[in-house]
């Protein structure tokens, strides 16, 4: 067993990550069921919607699953108080300030990570008394930070500086990569893109169609003058290039971006004029598989690639 294999009660340290408008309670149980860890995305979710799928979740799945929280939600209130309503275990909080909500949900027994994108906010989080950290590299899918750290500079500059354990993110999507943030000091790693174009996904069948297609180049991280985040490069994805040329205000572009995009692209199906989120990695994912076969698929891969390397000394 490892760190976090030991801290959440699972076979393989796989973390799927929480991400909006993909990860209900059925990406999460079966990834649960198949060794990883599941996550639900609160962050596309009134708070009754979690409440229902943390339930739906319980009685798909006897393993450990999790909630992700973004801090920023504007009901995190009413989120926090379902969470420890409906005993879940295990959160992972994004988007925000880990003190304000690590020492309540800590209370309350529930194991504590937080996502951060530097050095310098991982010795916050873990100053604020979460369990570990999830480091991402901006390869990823999604909100992201400003620095643009890769996940290969991202992860020794944060092992370097904490002592809880350490969870990679950001362009895995294989086991060769799951085994190269370990041997970069990673006790674990998170995947989203991948599980975004499973079957169990939330994700409407025309947006897992568009991630198996995606190509080298096909994203691009925008809209760093509000939250930046990795896009695939649509019709929508062209317009605020567009408007970039006129050197918007960020008035502008928020007007632009208007409201629930993101669902109407990646939950609706809208590939035109929705908000497409995705990660690098989608360029070498080719297929749309299973939560169970994805799981097992990167274990074999991680053990066979290990297995080679130890067999091919470089001396």
């Amino acid at each position: 067993m490892n760190k976090i294999t030991q801290l959440f009660n699972i076979q393989y340290p796989i973390i799927q990550a929480g991400m909006v408008w993909v990860s209900g309670y059925k990406l999460a149980s079966a990834v649960s069921n198949a060794g990883g860890l599941g996550l639900i995305g609160a962050g596309s979710m009134y708070p009754e919607v979690l409440r229902e799928h943390i339930q739906k979740c319980k009685k798909a799945t006897s393993k450990s699953f999790g909630v992700n929280i973004p801090l920023l939600y504007p009901n995190i209130d009413e989120i926090i108080k379902i969470v420890i309503e409906e005993g879940v275990k295990i959160v992972f909080t994004s988007a925000g300030n880990p003190k304000t909500w690590t020492p309540i949900l800590k209370e309350n027994g529930i194991t504590v990570v937080h996502v951060v994108s530097s050095a310098l906010f991982a010795i916050k989080a873990q100053a604020a008394g979460v369990d570990a950290v999830v480091a991402e590299g901006f390869e990823a899918g999604g909100h992201n930070g400003r620095e643009e750290s890769t996940t290969f500079t991202l992860i020794p500059m944060v092992k370097e500086q904490i002592e809880i354990p350490l969870i990679a993110a950001g362009g895995i999507a294989t086991g060769q990569g799951m085994l190269a943030a370990i041997a970069l000091g990673a006790d674990g790693v998170q995947v989203g893109s991948r599980f975004a174009a499973s079957h169990e996904s939330s994700a409407h069948d025309n947006f897992k169609s568009l991630i198996v297609s995606v190509k080298e180049g096909g994203t691009q991280l925008t809209l760093k003058e509000i939250t930046p985040v990795r896009l695939i490069k649509n019709k929508f994805y062209q317009d605020v290039q567009e408007l970039y040329k006129k050197c918007p205000s960020q008035e502008e572009l928020k007007t632009l971006l208007g409201r629930a995009r993101a669902k109407k692209g990646m939950f609706e199906g809208d590939l035109e004029q929705g908000e497409l989120e995705i990660g690098q990695v989608a360029g070498i994912i080719h297929e749309i598989k299973s939560a169970a076969e994805i799981v097992a698929e990167m274990v074999q891969e991680y053990e066979k690639t290990r297995i080679a390397i130890h067999n091919n000394p470089i001396q």
